[in-house]
């Protein structure tokens, strides 16, 4: 039985997916932070070049990636789906479990798949640097290669809790070239300000975007650069999920379950998208997009515009949110800390057409233990709660006695979390579940 199913480097998309003109509902407009009017591209034009911008409200069905992006892919692209058959027999499930291996990218994650096309864009607008936040430094070493590789330069505002929990996240931002700071910084106003009110701030994804943007906003050669959320973030990733049809299709098993993990959204869209494409269609599926139990932004939020940001600097976007405000507890799945979803996931959730889940982040990483001794491989917390929802799927075929195919999004290694495997073995983690989102703002 094949266990990798593979693609040549020919077979990487030519075009990335655009789910928008296939929505059942148009998305909303976003609104400027001001005026509280539908913002326009020029509301955007200071801190994003405007092929993006036109992306972002494009309904085109399919946008050429360029052939320079297309190049610097083919230094990790395809990536592989794997068939778990370590998992399946730990198990003893009639499943058939198939991941999308994201970690196999130079950074470790999916979120180079994005990182690379937004610098390029910049780029070619005469941009010279870029800024952004991260949290878990996934994120933040990807757009720093993607720096690197087309000549910007870059500075990164990393969640504080990150910044001190990951060390090596850190290390691999600088490595590439990358300027690093922890968030909440004194390096802008918006960061001075936190630290005056809450010395001992851990930070947040909202206060280090807030951080980014300010800075881009205040230097003429800069753009900032968002690693999620953004319909031009998902649009980019939707390569994962076109690979992923091809590679099912020469297995002979298009998926009964996807899951992935969702913070902002992007890995989820990106394996989810072209097959919610293919379920508009007419194709029976279910997707499930897993959030933590501490963040339950689509099972606890509610659908309304909110900022991206903490200091309300960003426009207003239709998005499940806890509240610009909220500042999460400090799990280790540090790309999952983040108040509000994407606005296309958010539609398609209001909308029934994919489903959420929330799990506790001890639950995460047994799963991630298990996956880990039975596959050989070490996932990122985040990636452990698609993998726990994976486990669940795979246990109810085992109950229900029914062949199930699931596939799930691997979106990266777990080699520079090895310290929060250490406090899980050490007893040292708890579940950081938020039982009541009625108080929020």
């Amino acid at each position: 039985m094949q266990r990798k199913i593979q693609l040549e480097e020919r077979d990487i998309p030519t075009h990335y997916y655009n789910i928008q003109p296939d929505l059942p509902t148009p998305l909303e407009p976003p609104l400027h932070p001001g005026t509280k009017q539908p913002i326009g591209p020029q509301d955007l034009s200071a801190i994003f070049p405007m092929e993006l911008i036109l992306q972002e409200v494009s309904q085109e069905r399919f946008i050429e990636i360029p052939e320079e992006v297309r190049s610097a892919y083919t230094t990790y692209r395809p990536s592989p789906v794997v068939r778990a058959l370590g998992l399946e027999r730990a198990l003893d499930t009639p499943a058939e479990i198939y991941f999308k291996h994201e970690g196999v990218s130079p950074v470790g994650s999916h979120k180079l798949n994005t990182a690379l096309p937004q610098a390029y864009y910049n780029k070619r607008a005469g941009i010279k640097r870029l800024t952004t936040e991260t949290g878990a430094g996934q994120w933040g070493s990807s757009l720093s290669l993607a720096c690197q590789m087309f000549g910007l330069e870059c500075k990164v505002y990393m969640v504080r809790v990150s910044y001190e929990q990951k060390p090596y996240r850190r290390s691999m931002i600088r490595t590439f070239g990358s300027e690093v700071v922890a968030s909440p910084s004194r390096d802008t106003n918006v960061g001075r300000s936190i630290l005056e009110k809450d010395p001992s701030s851990r930070g947040s994804l909202g206060i280090a975007i807030s951080e980014a943007v300010e800075d881009a906003a205040t230097h003429d050669d800069t753009n900032y650069s968002l690693g999620s959320v953004l319909n031009h973030v998902l649009l980019h990733q939707t390569i994962i999920g076109q690979e992923a049809l091809k590679q099912m299709e020469k297995a002979g098993a298009f998926p009964d379950v996807i899951i992935g993990c969702v913070g902002g959204g992007s890995n989820f869209a990106g394996l989810a998208l072209p097959f919610i494409r293919e379920k508009l269609a007419g194709k029976k599926l279910r997707a499930i997009a897993v959030e933590p139990s501490s963040c339950p932004t689509l099972t606890k939020g509610e659908y309304r515009y909110d900022f991206g940001d903490t200091a309300g600097m960003t426009p207003l976007m239709p998005m499940y949110t806890l509240g610009h405000e909220f500042m999460p507890p400090s799990i280790h799945a540090g790309g999952l800390r983040y108040h509000g979803m994407a606005p296309i996931i958010s539609r398609l959730y209001l909308d029934g057409l994919i489903e959420a889940q929330a799990y506790e982040q001890t639950d995460g990483f047994a799963a991630a233990v298990l996956f880990a001794r039975t596959e050989g491989i070490i996932p990122a917390p985040e990636s452990s709660h698609a993998i726990k929802s994976a486990i669940v799927e795979a246990l109810k075929a085992k109950e229900e006695g029914t062949k199930k195919v699931i596939l799930f999004n691997l979106s990266g290694h777990g080699h520079f979390d090895m310290s929060a495997y250490d406090a899980y073995f050490a007893g040292q983690l708890d579940g950081q579940v938020l039982e009541n989102a009625s108080t929020l703002n």
